[in-house]
């Protein structure tokens, strides 16, 4: 099995996808068009949800969400509020808050599921916190039902990143549509790819209307006539470049448009893959003694694999990394480990609440190893089986 390549990722395209950005040349219109908006639309409806806002990445449709709601009238969100965060996440779950002036105060993670751990959470709240950052990690939902619950005891606004669980669903409802706002990526490693793109939804009228002007510069041109941050003066001249707030330019390509549609029929079935190749790492790996796999809540999406090594197999991390490479199997840390390592950390107005001592085990022996929509059989026996060649020697 050492011929096996076992890659983080793998490209989902088809015919579809290329059919589709040569219609966009056809069309002589690359910038965000008429593809989008049907995208944003089918997206909306695929997820049950009103409104969809396309942007150029999961990370931008991050900033929007945080700084609409700022910017909202009707949200209580406001300079150096406090914000909740899981200490296991991705940078810019994190940098949008700060950038906006929000405290971060992180809490620790789930072992075992990863995400942040809800037995903690409520000792966090403080009579500044006024939201908190849920993160869907790796495809697994967060248990919403605690979290809403403290939401709704203390007023909190609650806000989705979803950027590696597309298709992930917590009592039937799909993950990114369980807050006020809830944000995609379509980056290539991600479930749907569109080269760059990213994906906001919510229930939200005003809220869309703030992002979809912050998407543009922050001008009025491409919101309705009559809207919530200020209505069109119906001379085209004078709407064109009337700029309300201080907005981007982070508007989306019209061919990653054009393949999020070709992606989105597909969706269901890259999704239904992805879960027979998780019934398999998890038939592989959940009786090793050695190891701990991530525990799925409610409908995963699988984003990927995670393995914590724990005994005596979390010193030997560093050599079974190099010892996969060696056996063409790619890894990564389990996304940025415990973020508050990071150097980055020093410009961030932040707090931690209690330990972080599950964060720190993962940032010391985890790592995960891709999924994608093929069938891994194959890729997963052969990281089994290094993994229990590897672990008679230590």
């Amino acid at each position: 099995m050492k011929n096996i390549k076992y890659n983080l990722a793998s490209d989902s395209w088809g015919t579809e996808e290329i059919a589709a950005i040569q219609q966009v040349i056809k069309s002589n219109r690359y910038t965000m068009g008429p593809k989008v908006k049907e995208f944003e639309t089918e997206f909306a409806e695929y997820f049950n949800t009103k409104y969809a806002l396309m942007v150029n990445s999961g990370s931008t449709a991050n900033l929007l969400m945080v700084a609409s709601l700022i910017l909202s009238k009707k949200h209580k969100l406001n300079k150096n509020d406090e914000v909740i965060v899981p200490s296991v996440s991705w940078s810019t779950t994190y940098y949008p808050l700060s950038q906006y002036g929000l405290k971060l105060k992180f809490v620790d993670v789930d072992l075992e599921t990863l995400n942040i751990d809800t037995n903690k959470l409520e000792n966090a709240i403080s009579n500044k916190t006024r939201a908190i950052m849920a993160v869907n990690l790796l495809g697994n939902p967060c248990n919403f039902k605690k979290i809403k619950e403290l939401c709704s005891k203390y007023d909190l606004i609650l806000i989705e990143d979803n950027c590696e669980s597309l298709g992930a669903k917590y009592n039937n409802t799909y993950t990114g549509t369980l807050g006020h706002m809830g944000s995609f990526s379509f980056f290539f490693s991600h479930h749907m790819q569109t080269m760059e793109g990213g994906m906001i939804l919510t229930n939200d009228r005003s809220l869309l209307e703030i992002a979809t002007s912050l998407r543009a510069h922050g001008w009025i041109r491409d919101l309705p006539s009559s809207n919530s941050i200020m209505n069109k003066s119906g001379n085209d001249f004078e709407d064109s470049f009337k700029f309300v707030l201080p907005g981007y330019g982070v508007r989306p390509l019209e061919m990653s448009g054009a393949i999020g549609l070709e992606q989105l029929k597909k969706i269901d079935k890259f999704i239904t893959q992805r879960k027979k190749n998780a019934d398999i790492y998890i038939e592989l790996f959940s009786k090793e003694e050695n190891i701990i796999i991530q525990k799925e809540i409610h409908e995963s999406s699988w984003f990927g694999f995670s393995i914590i090594l724990s005994n005596k197999m979390c010193e030997q991390r560093n050599k079974f990394i190099q010892t996969l490479e060696e056996n063409n199997i790619e890894t990564r840390p389990i996304v940025a480990g415990d973020f508050t390592k990071n150097p980055v950390i020093n410009y961030l107005d932040h707090e931690i609440s209690g330990n972080l001592e599950n964060s720190e085990t993962i940032d010391k022996c985890g790592f995960f190893v891709g999924n994608d929509h093929r069938d891994l059989s194959n890729e997963l026996n052969h990281l089994f089986e290094t993994y229990k060649t590897f672990e008679k020697g230590v």
